[in-house]
């Protein structure tokens, strides 16, 4: 049985199963997941016999870290190597046979699901935080057309185990000189709404004070605006702060850029957003890629407003489109400014968020599994 990615309900149900006292479970839990311990021979709290009956009926399976880019501004990111998450096999299964009804290329990409793949997520530390951005699924389907990662097509989902570690192993690697907090934002590679189970059970660890014990508060899952599962994360008793890739202000626009919008089209998508349980604390975000010339003029700025304007509580990040082999440009930091300015002087909270690092490929929009070695080119075929 692997043990990375399982509840303290399932361990506690594996070790009763052993004929084991169930808070033998909860211990594996803690050490797996509070103390980082990877090797059931260092869970030292557990009888010996236990752990070698574990040595030979269970198993820790940690990604292989293939490669680490690291980024002048201290961001380091990670290529990690996967198997072929057997774990996942029903969920990738099904879902093979949705794309390949539904997407362009479909079949091509529905065979690949259960491959070993490869992988990227971003350590970033700062000031009083460190920032981990993690994938929740090998390649992506959706084919946002400014994305780099889109150029990947889907290769499988991650389980939950392969999720947790994105941010377990770089916690490890920079223990000693970790900042007080904590926060993860899953937008690396994938849609985290079309791998919404193992997705769920990972934030859930990642959020339970006896697990990882993040915040709530500290911890934001970005979808390209898939309504289904939006409409399925607001039931969710625990769960993390909603981000949605904008990217356009009107429907023509963003089916240009996001194929997605022409099933989910933005009156649908701003219906969900109405229904959204927010907490007090909480509001919507929305993340919108500066592209020169094509949806950074004033006038798309002021369609944002109206937009959003039925919304309660929001905030919108405006991103920079960051540098890859695509035919789009960067907006210049003046239009950036005159899209901030007004929004923000039409009641719009407004950022600019620059992406961490840039020279190694480790930014928003551009992890493709690209090593850095003088030219850029894949690290393995995918296609």
């Amino acid at each position: 049985m692997e043990l990375l990615g399982k509840s303290k309900e399932e361990l506690r149900a594996f070790c009763v199963a052993l004929g084991e006292p169930a808070f033998r479970g909860a211990q594996i839990y803690h050490a797996l997941y509070s103390e980082r311990k990877f090797d059931v021979a260092q869970i030292t709290n557990l009888p010996a016999a236990l752990r070698e009956r574990l040595r030979k009926e269970a198993r820790i399976t940690l990604p292989e870290v293939k490669q680490q880019f690291a980024s002048a501004d201290g961001s380091v990111r990670y290529l990690f190597g996967l198997g072929s998450a057997e774990e996942n096999k029903d969920f990738n299964t099904e879902f093979a046979e949705n794309i390949a009804s539904t997407e362009k290329g479909g079949k091509e990409r529905a065979s690949r699901l259960q491959k070993p793949a490869s992988v990227e997520a971003v350590f970033m530390p700062s000031e009083g935080r460190q920032t981990i951005c993690i994938s929740t699924q090998a390649g992506c389907a959706v084919d946002c057309h400014f994305c780099l990662t889109a150029q990947l097509g889907l290769i499988r989902n991650l389980t939950a185990g392969e999720i947790l570690a994105q941010v377990l192993l770089p916690l490890e690697e920079h223990k000693t000189r970790l900042a007080p907090q904590t926060n993860v934002v899953l937008m690396g590679q994938g849609e985290p709404l079309l791998n919404f189970e193992p997705v769920m059970a990972a934030v859930r660890i990642l959020l339970d004070p006896e697990g990882m014990g993040i915040s709530p508060k500290h911890v934001t899952l970005s979808t390209s605006g898939i309504v289904p599962g939006i409409e399925r994360l607001a039931q969710e008793k625990v769960r993390p702060k909603l981000a949605i890739s904008l990217n356009a202000s009107n429907d023509e626009q963003r089916d240009a850029l996001m194929p997605i919008n022409k099933k989910y089209p933005l009156a649908m998508l701003i219906d969900a957003c109405k229904e959204y349980p927010l907490r007090t604390w909480e509001h919507l975000t929305f993340e919108y890629v500066m592209l020169g010339g094509l949806n950074d003029a004033a006038e798309d700025a002021r369609r944002v407003v109206r937009l959003l304007a039925p919304l309660k509580s929001v905030k919108v990040n405006l991103i920079p489109w960051n540098p890859g082999e695509l035919p789009y440009r960067e907006s210049s930091p003046e239009r950036i400014e005159e899209f901030r300015r007004i929004l923000v002087d039409r009641g719009v909270p407004a950022f600019v968020r620059y992406s961490r690092g840039r020279d190694v490929m480790a930014a928003c929009g551009q992890l493709a599994l690209l090593q850095i070695d003088g030219s850029q080119s894949p690290v393995v075929s995918l296609r």
